[in-house]
């Protein structure tokens, strides 16, 4: 009986064996075949702020599709290459055969610090170089302590603080520690009754991503025409890249809390000595400024570069300022937000920029207005700038007709063949039919000045007083000029019109004109 027991012993030690070897099964997905990435803007970020270029605070959904050998049992498939900003708690995975046991975001990327930690009581090789020889000596050595303070080994001569020898040091790995990984990773565990091979859609948000519109108007020498030409431009400050990715761009509000991602590092590692006869002429501070071993080569990116996406350009029209395209972002409509699709892959670098086409309108019917405010408080103070808007309706019969997601425009007029920069603005979110308004900022060349007039000698003073509103034109053309009215009591000696249930004042100027508006109303206490 007794080797018959032995046999059954084994044979049963040797399952366990296989399916503790079975739980341990380690499935790596090393990239996405297929990936989509949807951008939403930070609903915080005003129209005419610009994009946070090394941080981008709006946040992406990503969508990806990996085909994977599952085998029989319990697994861990890890998929590299998800976002940084991965936020845990939106994943959603779908397409494994018998579902989720479990899944995890890999709380730290393979570098100096984290090996180190994850090394903590193992054996490793360290590696000392005689300065006055330059001869190397290798020896084995168990890392005692962390990255967080003195880092501490053991060798058979004792123990010391790495560096504080006065030799060159460096600890050679013999392998890296389970979990650590070079790239974002995201695993999970699932269990599978037989091996397959499975298509996974792995969909989850992540942090770091934003959008915006840019767009350059080229007015008419007269100001009633304009061209409209708009860039969507795609900002990640996520340290992955998304090759040939299908994009699109959502405008209008979306209900989401922002929240953090996990910390993917360690900290940084800090060498630190303490009084020792071989290290006493030697200065501390070049200790802590060298790393225990040089990090991974790094690709520098300009911040300020953009990738500009437009393969279809036509040069057909060499004296427009805005380039022709046939190229451009798809609109949809998606609910209450808009949905602006690229309409070719293109790819999401890590920490960078890109710009594609959104929109052209080549003939918009507009309309320049020159715009003050008849405030109390603006009495007495001297001339003051007015403001330059162009105004348009956003329908088709006036050249647009299109919903237009916020963002900043560039104004230009063209003078002697040449592009000229006469004023910067921004529009929020339009829909169709609404009237279109971009302030450009104030113009010296037109101004006004509100003044109160001195009471007829032997009146008395009263809260109601005279006052007159003078704008003045330094332009050689026609322009029509409007302010609105914020004062008490107002009456007028002519008929005004009305906007938002204020008195409005609206005057066309001749060349070199002066126009002059006199009233009574309440002083301001």
């Amino acid at each position: 009986m007794a080797p018959r027991l032995i046999r059954l012993a084994a044979t049963a030690l040797a399952a366990l064996l296989a399916a503790g070897a079975a739980a341990q099964s380690v499935v790596t997905s090393p990239r996405p075949d297929d990936v989509d990435v949807t951008i939403y803007r930070d609903p915080d970020r005003s129209p005419g702020d610009p994009l946070e270029r090394g941080f981008p605070t709006g946040y992406a959904l990503i969508s990806e599709t990996r085909r994977i050998d599952i085998p029989a049992g319990d697994s861990e498939i890890r998929f590299e290459g998800v976002a940084a900003g991965l936020v845990p708690q939106s994943v959603i995975v779908s397409g494994l055969p018998d579902g989720l046991v479990e899944r995890n975001r890999d709380a730290f990327l393979l570098s100096p610090g984290t090996l180190l930690d994850r090394s903590t009581g193992r054996r490793v090789t360290l590696r000392r170089t005689s300065v006055a020889t330059g001869r190397v000596r290798e020896m084995d050595a168990v890392i005692r302590t962390g990255a967080d303070g003195a880092v501490v080994i053991e060798t058979a001569d004792g123990f010391e603080a790495l560096r504080c020898t006065g030799l060159p040091d460096t600890i050679v790995y013999a392998e890296v520690p389970l979990g650590l990984s070079p790239r974002p990773t995201l695993s999970v565990r699932t269990r599978a009754r037989q091996p397959v091979s499975a298509t996974v859609t792995l969909a989850y948000l992540a942090t770091g991503f934003d959008w915006q519109a840019d767009y350059v108007a080229t007015l008419s020498p007269d100001g009633s025409r304009m061209e409209l030409f708009a860039w969507l431009t795609l900002a990640s400050g996520d340290e992955t890249s998304f090759p040939n990715a299908d994009t699109q761009a959502v405008a209008g509000r979306v209900n989401w809390e922002r929240t953090e991602p996990q910390e993917v590092e360690a900290a940084p590692i800090e060498l630190r000595c303490w009084a020792h006869s071989t290290t006493s002429d030697i200065p501390l501070e070049g200790f802590e400024r060298t790393p225990l071993a040089p990090p991974p080569p790094v690709v520098m990116q300009n911040e300020e570069f953009i990738v500009v996406t437009g393969s279809r350009i036509e040069n057909r029209n060499l004296e427009s300022f805005s380039p022709v395209m046939t190229l451009s972002a798809q609109q949809e409509t998606l609910g209450d937000v808009k949905l602006y699709r690229i309409p070719e892959p293109v790819t999401i670098a890590a920490r960078s920029q890109k710009q594609v086409a959104l929109l052209q309108r080549p003939d918009v019917t507009v309309e320049t207005i020159y715009r003050g405010g008849i405030f109390f408080h603006a009495a007495g103070n001297g001339p003051q700038a007015a403001r330059r808007y162009v105004t348009a309706r956003n329908h088709t019969e006036q050249g647009l007709g299109l919903p237009l997601p916020s963002g900043s425009v560039s104004l230009f007029v063209e003078r002697e063949g040449r592009p000229l920069l006469i004023g910067e603005g921004a529009i929020d979110d339009l829909a169709v039919g609404q009237e279109l308004e971009i302030d450009f900022g104030a113009v010296p060349g037109i101004t006004t000045e509100l003044r109160e007039l001195p009471r007829p000698a032997g009146r008395r003073p009263g809260p109601i007083g005279q006052f007159e509103y003078v704008v003045r034109s330094d332009r050689a053309e026609t322009i029509r000029f409007e302010a609105e009215v914020g004062m008490e009591d107002f009456r007028a000696g002519e008929r005004l019109g009305r906007r938002d249930g204020r008195p409005l004042w609206s005057v066309t100027l001749p060349p070199h004109g002066t126009a002059i508006l006199r009233f009574r109303a309440r002083r301001s206490h």
